[in-house]
């Protein structure tokens, strides 16, 4: 594992000489409660490094199989590559993204933001051989103060469904507010900073579903954030400094599935 791993991250580092290195992050998962070795851990290394070259900045990384192998070729899970570009008072980027298995496929984030007109403008698309370039989801938000509250607005459309939302927030002082509506469903989530340390942050659609969100600050460097959603689900947030612990437990009234968990760090090799 060390060897492979580290032997992959060496070609990228003299790949990237003279640029920012990014300290690679370490993470472990255990799904569905089995974790009878260390293939069922899942180890990965995340890693990423930028560079950039007059007024254009790159940034790059990948996620890598933290396992013994003698095949190195085999151990990048993903591969990704994001442009950035300031002109006209536009920030621009185009982000791309290659999966395991899927080399001949491509996934592709396109934003500009304009912070003078307070407007941000993503396009999500996929380019791959036969399928050519497909645009699957666009979105925009718009954001305005008004009376000491600020307010944005978000419409989104999915054009693989053909089907579109809209996200308005409102936040003032202590409390956010965020309605969601589209054509079949609606729901409202409102959140509050109850005191220094406690944040609850209740939600509810019209069909029925609720969620109650807990995020308690333990300290300067840890909060815990707890959500519970009836007959779906249990999540947990640990994150203590340079550690992230994310557990899911699948709930079905009082049926209790099998436990996911995820543990990543930043760690210096």
């Amino acid at each position: 594992m060390k060897f492979a791993a580290l032997s992959l991250l060496g070609i990228f580092g003299l790949a990237s000489a003279g640029s920012s290195i990014g300290r690679p992050q370490l993470s472990i998962q255990v799904r569905d409660g089995r974790f009878a070795d260390l293939e069922g851990l899942e180890p990965s290394i995340s890693w990423g490094g930028s560079s950039t070259h007059n007024d254009l900045n790159v940034e790059y990384g990948v996620d890598l199989a933290a396992r013994a192998t003698s095949d190195i070729a085999s151990l990048p899970k993903s591969i990704w590559g994001k442009a950035s570009r300031s002109f006209g008072g536009w920030a621009t980027s185009a982000r791309a993204e290659v999966t395991k298995g899927r080399l001949d496929h491509a996934n592709i984030e396109v934003e500009a933001s304009n912070k003078d007109s307070d407007l941000d403008v993503k396009l999500f698309a996929s380019a791959g051989k036969g399928n050519g370039f497909a645009v699957s989801r666009v979105e925009a938000t718009k954001g305005f103060d008004s009376d000491g509250a600020r307010i944005t607005v978000n419409p989104r459309y999915n054009v693989e469904r053909e089907e579109g939302d809209v996200v308005i927030g409102y936040a003032r002082d202590d409390t956010e507010v965020e309605l969601t509506a589209s054509k079949d469903d609606q729901s409202v989530k409102v959140s509050q900073q109850i005191d220094d340390n406690n944040r609850l942050a209740p939600s509810l659609s019209r069909s029925g579903r609720i969620a109650v969100e807990w995020e308690r600050k333990l300290n300067e460097d840890s909060t815990v954030t707890t959500t519970v959603r009836p007959n779906d689900a249990v999540d947990v947030e640990w994150k203590d400094n340079a550690w992230t612990a994310n557990i899911n437990i699948p709930i079905d009234g009082t049926n209790v599935g099998g436990t996911n968990v995820s543990i990543k760090r930043d760690v210096t090799f």
